[in-house]
């Protein structure tokens, strides 16, 4: 099981490693989507590459922010899935499958209640079919802060964390500086989009402080999560969400096989996302590798062909002997 990493030359950069695997072409699986009816009568789209097999494990993607199945990193864990046979499907979070969800309120860094009806779902029609579940970026850190806040009630018996940002306050200052302010600039509109378009078919002035026309000045993720996310799942204020869904203090409380991959030269984050061996639970295996930027890991190939680390040392990690399917 080889957790060595190490980029090509022509992928030494962070930003070669982050932004050359979301504009590379990959021609994902199909899957089937499965509608998921939630108490408070919205809806969660957990698309399928395939049904499992009794006794199967059942591998579970949480994507990033404002990913979804369509999302590069996803799309290729899918193929390396459907090569081995594996079974596995995406929860995206409310409002990310390609249509709005119908309430206020969307989803956040720290959203584990979706996680665990998600996983509720697949217990009570799978009991026998064991759950690995892979988070990426904010999709990592809301599977860090379940698996913290379950211990040994987690209903996932494995998983892996890649490139979560565990320390949000430091990560929207990072995202604030230098050539990480692109990043943040492409993100930001995009949420903005979202809630407007929001805006135009439900009134949001009872849940958050500014109107359609003044969502255009908030141009940093401090901003916006001060001015809509916090507000509009209950927080008070940007500190407080911060404070509260950043997954670093649950590492600690971790009760089930995990892995976290990091980069250091992530350019959506700071040091402060970097755990301690005290901060670590017996039950996490931390990998910081020097390079390979955010949810990048380009390992070799050519760039118009790219070859990648992150899916083969996932599976490893997942599977550490061969499972049976």
């Amino acid at each position: 099981m080889s957790s060595v990493f190490s980029p090509p030359w022509w992928a030494k950069s962070p930003h070669i490693q982050t932004i050359l695997p979301s504009i590379t072409r990959v021609l994902g699986p199909l899957l089937e989507r499965e509608r998921l009816e939630l108490p408070d009568q919205d809806f969660i789209d957990l698309d399928w590459l395939s049904q499992p097999i009794e006794s199967q494990p059942i591998i579970l993607m949480f994507h990033g922010l404002e990913g979804s199945a369509d999302s590069h990193y996803i799309k290729r864990l899918f193929l390396s899935c459907k090569s081995k046979g594996y079974c596995a499907l995406i929860h995206h979070h409310r409002g990310c499958s390609g249509e709005q969800n119908r309430l206020p309120r969307s989803y956040h860094s720290g959203d584990t209640q979706d996680v665990q009806l998600s996983l509720q779902h697949l217990k009570e029609h799978y009991p026998n079919n064991p759950i690995y579940a892979v988070g990426y970026s904010l999709g990592g850190n809301v599977l860090t802060k379940y698996l913290g806040e379950q211990k040994e009630q987690s209903l996932i018996e494995r998983a892996v964390v890649v490139s979560a940002p565990l320390q949000l306050a430091a990560c929207a200052k990072k995202l604030e500086k230098g050539f990480s302010k692109v990043y943040q600039s492409y993100l930001i509109k995009l949420l903005q989009q979202k809630i407007i378009d929001k805006m135009e078919r439900m009134a949001l002035d009872s849940y958050i402080p500014v109107t359609k026309h003044q969502i255009k000045n908030l141009t940093t993720f401090h901003g916006f999560d001060h001015q809509v996310t916090a507000p509009l799942h209950g927080f008070d204020g940007v500190d407080d969400y911060y404070r509260q869904a950043s997954g670093l203090p649950f590492l600690a409380h971790v009760a089930k096989p995990t892995l976290v991959i990091h980069a250091k030269d992530d350019p959506f984050m700071t040091e402060d996302v970097i755990p301690g061996p005290a901060e670590l639970s017996p039950h996490v295996s931390y990998e910081l590798h020097k390079q390979g930027g955010h949810l990048g890991f380009i390992e070799g190939g050519s760039p118009w062909h790219p070859k990648y680390y992150l899916e083969r040392r996932i599976l490893d990690f997942l599977f550490p002997t061969s499972p049976q399917t």
